[in-house]
């Protein structure tokens, strides 16, 4: 019975002593390279800033580098804890099928990112909106794309939603229309309401010249005529003209007694005669 234990502990020790270097060149080799991917990955974006490459191209180039040397790593640690490479790829093949049925949708994400890297409809920094969600692009990655929406949110979107949905990029041309409608009443002068409108308009700098703004009789209400008032600006300037107009209009239209109708009732009771 000693003798038998004896065995055991010599092939024991002696498995370990074979297989411990492999073990710490493996935990080596996992640490210094999952550092080495970070490293690489902030390189590659440092490079690509300076060679003046879209932050939408550096984004994604980071997710790439960094997932495909650990990728890299993962197989390098296999191989020296003394797995035969060879067949470890040979098998990865024929799973590949299988992993890609199961994994049909990140594969469509990362071949959407791609898509959205070569077609670039849309770039970090742009303001979009996309089913019914509103943002600033802060990062596009190989499976996703993430926005800041107005209050500080992010939202993470699948890369596949990205490139098949309906997007309306605010940020893809230097210059944006703000398009307002006001309401006056038919009492109202026309020729005086449009002046004091065209002054509003005038006394804003970031509100352009061309085009000319337009502000002309809309429908016909109930109650009131609606004003229809169009100006270009800056896209970087939309919310700034946005909010200036809708605050001093109220002002310049309360200042010259011209009329704002509002929803009201007239309420007429009589007494019966007895």
């Amino acid at each position: 019975m000693n003798t038998t234990l004896e065995k055991f502990f010599d092939m024991a020790i002696n498995w370990l002593s074979d297989f411990l270097p492999h073990l710490l060149g493996a935990i080596i080799i996992l640490i210094v390279g999952m550092w080495l991917s970070g490293i690489i990955a902030r390189l590659t974006s440092k490079t690509l800033k300076r060679a003046k490459v879209g932050e939408t191209v550096i984004s994604f180039a980071h997710s790439f580098v960094k997932i495909g040397i650990r990728v890299l790593v993962i197989i390098a640690v296999i191989g020296t804890l003394g797995f035969n490479i060879a067949s470890l790829i040979t098998a990865l093949g024929a799973a590949t099928v299988a992993i890609g049925l199961a994994l049909q949708d990140g594969l469509k994400n990362i071949a959407s990112g791609i898509t959205i890297l070569i077609n670039k409809p849309f770039q970090v920094g742009d303001y979009l909106s996309i089913n019914n969600l509103e943002g600033t692009v802060s990062r596009i990655d190989i499976q996703s794309t993430r926005m800041l929406t107005l209050d500080n949110k992010e939202v993470i979107i699948p890369n596949s939603s990205m490139s098949t949905g309906n997007i309306i990029n605010y940020s893809s041309q230097d210059k944006r229309g703000v398009f307002l409608t006001y309401h006056v009443a038919y009492s109202s002068d026309i020729d005086n309401v449009k002046k004091v409108t065209k002054s509003v308009i005038d006394n804003n700098e970031m509100i352009l010249k061309t085009p000319e703004p337009v502000i002309a009789v809309g429908n016909h209400g109930e109650s009131s005529m609606e004003i229809i008032v169009k100006v270009w600006c800056k896209t970087a300037d939309y919310w700034s003209v946005y909010y200036y107009m809708q605050e001093n209009v109220k002002k310049a239209y309360d200042k010259h007694k011209i009329e704002i109708p509002f929803m009201q009732v007239d309420i007429h009771s009589s007494k019966e005669k007895k």
